[in-house]
């Protein structure tokens, strides 16, 4: 038996706002990546920003992968996936693969790597990961990772801040002109 939304919101009582936490969370800049994996013949993707390196040595990164997702599932399974960093131009394929649809690779250049995930042709760079840990925390599981490789070409990375992607300056420039509306609208009142 499920618990009722009431008693949810008391089981979490003196913990934040969920929609506060978010809007302050979108304080914090990340990259956008597309994590990857395949499984029994199939391709898997989705856009993410929770992406960060653990250890030096040996190589590791972590990613925080929503539990509900068909991709989440895939990589349980395959215990394998690639994090593909995306240029400052591929905001298309970071909001294709933010969709839960069938065919997220229709149209996408692609290889598969060592490790059998697709590595995305024009990402600013590719790191392969073989899965050592799954922990869940909420409504998603985080999977620490072994490296097992890792490339990058030259280029500006594709950038998400305040709920929007972009070019790192051009990021700055809409909410420099954010404020300043904000600012004219206090001084207005």
């Amino acid at each position: 038996m499920g618990l009722s939304t009431e008693s949810a919101a008391q089981q979490h009582s003196g913990l934040v706002d969920p929609e506060r936490f978010r809007s302050v969370m979108s304080h914090f800049a990340s990259g956008v990546t597309i994590i990857t994996t395949r499984h029994e013949g199939i391709d898997y993707g989705l856009t993410a920003n929770a992406v960060s390196s653990l250890s030096r040595n040996p190589p590791m990164l972590l990613i925080c992968v929503n539990k509900a997702s068909n991709t989440h599932k895939a990589i349980a399974q395959s215990q394998v996936f690639a994090v593909n960093i995306l240029q400052e131009h591929q905001s298309k394929e970071a909001q294709e693969f933010a969709q839960s649809q069938p065919n997220k690779f229709s149209g996408m250049r692609f290889w598969y790597g060592e490790l059998g995930a697709p590595l995305l042709s024009d990402a600013l760079a590719t790191i392969e990961c073989r899965v050592t840990e799954e922990i869940t925390g909420g409504t998603h599981s985080v999977f620490l990772a072994e490296v097992q490789s890792a490339q990058a070409i030259e280029g500006m990375p594709l950038t998400y801040y305040r709920g929007k992607m972009g070019r790192l300056t051009d990021l700055r420039r809409q909410n420099a002109m954010s404020l300043w509306r904000e600012m004219q609208w206090e001084d207005a009142s």
